[in-house]
């Protein structure tokens, strides 16, 4: 199971995504790769596209990531945490979302 966990308030946003779908086999699972791939894009779009200072560590199925004073990267995480509710709600036995607004 995917577990996703949101923390937005304001200007500052932080996620952790961490776990494995169990959807397909690894290395062939294309829910994992859809979250991967969101994932990896919101935090380069705030850090590379954006400029803006964040944190961000990743391993194998775990990712968490922390932005502080700016509106445009907390939208962006607002913008992946509306995907990954998308995607619980078509996958609800693998993947699940916790939000702290």
């Amino acid at each position: 199971m995917i577990r996703a966990a949101f923390q937005i308030r304001g200007s500052d946003a932080e996620f952790t995504v961490k776990g494995h779908s169990g959807a397909g086999e690894q290395g062939t699972d294309i829910l994992c790769a859809a979250v991967s791939s969101a994932a990896y894009m919101t935090v380069n779009t705030v850090t590379e596209i954006l400029g803006v200072d964040a944190q961000a560590e990743d391993s194998d199925g775990y990712m968490h990531f922390r932005s502080c004073g700016s509106k445009a990267a907390a939208d962006i995480v607002r913008g992946f945490r509306l995907h990954m509710e998308q995607l619980a709600e078509q996958y609800p036995d693998y993947v699940t979302i916790t939000t702290e607004v």
